[in-house]
């Protein structure tokens, strides 16, 4: 570890591979790199992460996931600290991150980049307007119509085929400072998740929560493989081998800077040349041991850090005014003259409207109540909001266990599986 913290404070290129498919680890060593690489310096970073749903930093997991479909599948949330939308990651997804000095920073740079990479698979990779990468899906172009084979933003077909949209592969989100440039993203390869990725960023909640922040941006995916392989993993190590040469091209650094391409066992012993131009090699568990690398660990993992740093949202079963779009028919069962209405922020309810009776002067003793037990708290300290709801002492229990259904259905908690 002292050796590579050496050569993360010197060298000039850098190239790291993780071996671990901890998400909470591999976007700490990243972070870490952001930090404590030289301000002159440029970092690739490939990892792959087991199953999990990745928010931006300033997003709202209750609008952006389906938080009880995550927990009952065994998916980890995690909130990263760049900005952006909401992406999957699993075993057949490789994620790439360079850090580059700020004033050399550009959005299309090293979307180009790995788009090159891409194309030695699939030739309908393209740059979209917003940085991401699609996959036409159209036929080919006639050869007099064939664009420039090196523009990065043209494909040799047609966009559209009918009903067939270009499909998104890779999302790109940034964190930019004084002096260094984030920019990292996803790729689906060969994710065996596919037809799943939509249920799990697919929140019961979104017709009922109106919220500041970012809202993730909707797309068709697909995988680069039209046929994805068994296990990905031989795959996930060609894809990283073409990003990395990719990198060495682009900044004039020795093929002798790709680890995976020497050998196709992970070397232990960190790659580099005597004149600190370059380091590269192989990283793990190993730097969990790193302070700063911990320290980004507890933090990603805290609720504080992936609840408490949401956006204000309102939940509202019924149009209000800061929300007046028409909702969705409520469970039956529902009481017909019930209304909730909580606001929350930072993850915590700061304001609490919940009735049950139509009369008006009974409904407001209700409010009253609802807003003692409830007000101040933390959702992610809710683990059922019947057992809250209850200390109000309403005289009818039947009527606040289907609100409270209800509540533990919009806000996750995967003890409550009916809605």
């Amino acid at each position: 570890m002292r050796a590579w913290r050496a050569l993360v404070k010197a060298s000039k290129y850098q190239i790291y591979v993780s071996q671990s498919l901890d998400p909470f680890l591999n976007l700490s060593i990243e972070h870490f790199l952001l930090q404590k690489t030289p301000p002159h310096s440029t970092v690739l970073f490939l990892y792959v992460n087991r199953p999990c749903v990745v928010i931006g930093r300033n997003q709202n997991p209750w609008l952006e996931t389906n938080l009880s479909l995550l927990q009952q599948n065994h998916v980890s949330l995690v909130r990263r600290r760049s900005g952006g939308g909401t992406v999957f990651h699993d075993e057949g997804n490789v994620n790439y991150s360079v850090i580059c000095p700020t004033v050399d920073f550009a959005r299309d740079k090293h979307a180009k980049m790995v788009t090159r990479a891409i194309r030695e698979s699939n030739l309908r990779a393209r740059v979209n307007e917003r940085h991401d990468i699609f996959l036409d899906q159209g036929s080919m172009l006639e050869e007099k119509d064939w664009p420039d084979p090196t523009d990065m933003h043209q494909t040799r077909f047609h966009r559209e085929n009918g009903n067939s949209p270009p499909l998104k592969i890779s999302g790109s989100a940034y964190k930019i400072t004084r002096q260094r440039a984030l920019h990292h993203g996803t790729c689906l390869l060969a994710s065996a998740n596919l037809r799943k990725i939509s249920d799990y960023l697919k929140s019961p909640a979104r017709p009922f929560i109106k919220a500041r922040g970012v809202e993730s941006v909707r797309s068709p995916i697909g995988n680069v493989l039209h046929e994805p392989k068994v296990s990905s993993m031989s795959y996930n190590n060609e894809f990283q081998s073409q990003v990395i040469n990719a990198f060495t091209q682009l900044y004039g650094i020795s093929e002798r800077a790709n680890p995976i391409a020497l050998d196709e066992k992970p070397h232990r012993e960190l790659l580099h040349n005597s004149a600190d131009e370059w380091a590269a090699g192989w990283v793990g568990p190993e730097l969990e041991r790193i302070t700063g690398i911990q320290a980004g660990i507890e933090e990603l993992k805290s609720s504080k850090w992936l609840y408490g740093q949401t956006p204000q949202f309102i939940l509202s079963s019924h149009p209000v005014e800061e929300d007046e779009r028409e909702r969705p028919p409520l469970p039956e069962g529902f009481p017909a003259s019930a209304r909730v209405y909580l606001k929350v922020r930072s993850g915590t309810i700061t304001a609490v409207q919940i009735s049950i009776s139509p009369n008006q002067d009974i409904a407001k003793a209700e409010a009253e109540r609802f807003d003692e037990v409830l007000k101040g708290k933390d959702i992610q300290d809710i683990s059922d909001f019947k057992a809250v709801l209850d200390r109000a002492g309403h005289e009818s229990p039947s009527d606040v266990s289907r609100i409270a259904t209800w509540l533990n259905f919009m806000l996750g908690k995967a003890s409550n599986k009916k809605h």
